[in-house]
């Protein structure tokens, strides 16, 4: 069995000076650290070099190696680390993640790290991928500690591929947070798609028909958080769960209005949904 750690002693590491450390958490919006990690690498640095002091006993190592979660697949390896304790953070710093002061809530300043991106193992930041195993809450580990096989190891950094657009579901939330290709996907397509609340069950058909299609039309609704439609100003805004019911060529869209009525029947929307026209 390969490890991470057999990985390390290879590149002339000493397992027990490293630490490594997965960073999974979602924050409001749906950001994470690894959509933080793919689209802005600095900002990703400045997210973990902040940590909270009572911890600090976990980071106490010339090293560390920082891995994130993508939205499927493992354990992905997103590079080495010197880290050393600078001080406190300063009070002007915001978390990229939270858009707070870092620490907010837990009533103590963090602590800042100096942390410096090393050339060791770069040839597999983004390519390689652990089991991190069973300890999951367990987000800072000794590098000698448990065993992390190596389980993937790409030919080059690949972007999670987008599903089609009858298998996509997700939260208007996170809609920033998605990949790239996904948002281009997304704002080159028009249709009818679904808004479902998560608290009542109730959903609502619309179509999407402007020039950023789909993606456009979904941003409305997080800007406003009822996207012009009056069911929807009626009641508190939401979290929809969004969804592509049909995707509707060039040449339809003239009569988009009347395959949207069709799926508003189809689903009995108005009778017991959001719409009220």
């Amino acid at each position: 069995m390969l490890t991470f750690a057999n990985a390390l002693t290879a590149a002339g590491i000493d397992p027990a000076a490293v630490r490594l450390l997965r960073h999974h958490k979602v924050y409001p919006g749906g950001r994470t650290p690894y959509s933080l990690w793919r689209d802005h690498r600095e900002l990703f640095e400045q997210y973990q070099s902040t940590q909270d002091p009572e911890r600090r006993a976990y980071f106490a190592a010339p090293c560390w190696a920082s891995f994130v979660v993508p939205p499927a697949g493992d354990t992905l390896f997103v590079g080495l680390y010197s880290a050393a304790l600078a001080g406190l953070v300063p009070p002007d710093m915001i978390d990229p993640l939270t858009g707070m002061a870092p620490g907010t809530g837990k009533g103590r300043q963090y602590d800042l790290y100096n942390c410096r991106r090393l050339d060791a193992m770069a040839e597999y930041v983004g390519r390689l991928s652990v089991d991190w195993g069973l300890g999951t809450r367990s987000w800072v580990q000794r590098g000698d500690g448990g065993a992390k096989q190596i389980v993937a190891l790409t030919r080059q950094l690949e972007e999670e591929r987008f599903p089609g657009f009858t298998r996509f579901v997700t939260n208007l939330s996170a809609l920033e947070a998605m990949p790239k290709g996904w948002q281009e996907a997304l704002r080159s397509a028009r249709g009818i798609y679904l808004l479902a609340c998560p608290r009542t069950r109730e959903h609502y058909v619309g179509q999407a028909a402007g020039e950023d299609g789909f993606l456009g039309r979904w941003r409305e609704y997080v800007a406003s958080g009822h996207g012009g439609n009056v069911g929807l100003r009626l009641r508190d805004p939401s979290d929809y769960q969004v969804s592509v019911l049909e995707v509707v060529g060039t040449n339809d869209l003239p009569r988009i209005g009347e395959i949207e009525a069709l799926w508003k029947r189809k689903l009995l929307s108005r009778d017991v949904g959001l719409n009220l026209n």
